[in-house]
């Protein structure tokens, strides 16, 4: 990318690397047969769907607005699963839907008539099951542990489904590896083995980041085939929002200033990571930052300051190969999937602006947010 030709801050989608990643998931799609949808919990850059859809089988939604987005801009029908239906929403919910997964029996019983009573298509509705399958190390991104309020407890169902569910929903993984998705099926084939013959679908989840460099994807097909063929009557889809986006893009920020307080110089930018990059603070994780390493003696190293008020808004520090001065332009990099459907107003903070590196390396500026848009997420 030219950065020089984008004005910070900036989100900017690289549409090359974009393809790649989507590339990749169809080959697997083709490979095994099953069905490949984006997560829009995960990635939702609505402007880049016409791309998207040329190669996955639509988008699961957790909300009526994902749902609606799902419908508008996928053009298609969302597999829909909320935590909790909110009464208001749930014929937006119809409208929109082809599946709907439901996280509990009680929002099942409360809302199945309605589903069957809706005239215009069948929808087939399904379950969320916790299996209690946990690789994934930090809690907050944990959905496979004892007790999660996301999913039905085994000992709640007995032997035999409900009359009206068609499919089984679990979600375990996060950024997880082909040999995860093995133990996740091999525990779904353990525990709800008794289940599978009365479903038509099965919803694997997301956390597959079959993306990522070095994961295994030769050894996730042979699963996922060896698993059809087992079950051949058994649709089965995955979700995945990280893998869609991974390495996809970056945030393009400037050095506003440096602050040097008891001998620790922070670079001040026109990011915050609580506002911009929350994931960050709350996994956490560390951000690459284009051309800065791990602090390195002897090298000039600071501390990067986000521009809210918030005390812990920072991340320690970088070490770059030369002094870094004020108006510098910092990258950080990927920064597509998940980050920026998370983002907030907090402070009144300008929210980055959202572009598209095309392939024929020309740059798209797509949105701009303005105090209009602050003012309108208030009251």
């Amino acid at each position: 990318m030219e950065y020089s030709q984008i004005a910070s801050p900036c989100f900017v989608l690289d549409e090359k690397a974009l393809r790649h990643n989507l590339e990749l998931m169809q080959h697997v799609k083709n490979e095994t047969g099953v069905h490949i949808i984006v997560a829009f919990k995960g990635y939702a850059m609505w402007s880049s769907f016409g791309i998207v859809r040329q190669y996955l089988d639509g988008a699961t939604a957790s909300s009526a607005n994902e749902a609606r987005l799902c419908f508008e801009e996928m053009k298609s029908r969302a597999h829909t699963y909320a935590a909790v239906f909110f009464p208001a929403d749930f014929e937006q919910i119809l409208k929109y839907s082809s599946h709907i997964s439901f996280n509990s029996l009680n929002q099942f019983h409360q809302y199945y008539d309605q589903v069957k009573a809706y005239k215009k298509y069948k929808i087939s509705c399904g379950l969320r099951i916790n299996p209690e399958y946990s690789v994934v190390e930090t809690d907050l991104y944990n959905p496979g542990k004892p007790g999660q309020r996301l999913g039905i407890d085994l000992k709640r169902l007995g032997e035999k489904l409900p009359t009206g569910v068609e499919g089984i929903h679990v979600h375990c993984l996060c950024e997880s590896s082909a040999e995860d998705t093995e133990g996740l099926i091999r525990m779904v084939e353990n525990k709800l083995g008794h289940f599978i013959s009365q479903i038509k679908w099965l919803n694997l989840g997301g956390g597959h980041l079959m993306t990522k460099a070095g994961y295994d994807i030769p050894y996730l097909i042979k699963v996922l085939k060896d698993f059809k063929q087992r079950h051949p009557h058994l649709e089965v889809i995955l979700e995945p929002g990280s893998a869609v986006g991974w390495n996809a893009g970056v945030l393009v920020s400037k050095v506003l200033d440096i602050v040097d307080n008891h001998t620790v110089k922070t670079l001040m930018v026109d990011v915050s990571f609580t506002a911009h990059m929350p994931d960050t603070l709350e996994m956490p994780y560390r951000p690459r930052i284009m051309g800065a390493t791990e602090p390195q003696a002897g090298k000039p190293t600071y501390r990067i300051g986000g521009t809210s008020c918030l005390s812990g808004d920072y991340m320690e520090a970088y070490s770059f190969e030369n002094e870094v001065k004020i108006g510098d332009t910092l990258i950080f990099e990927d920064m597509v999937h998940y980050t920026m459907v998370k983002t907030s107003m907090f402070n009144g903070i300008p929210h980055p602006s959202i572009g598209i590196w095309r392939e024929n390396e020309t740059f798209d500026l797509i949105r701009q947010f303005n105090y209009q848009d602050y003012k309108r997420r208030l009251s």
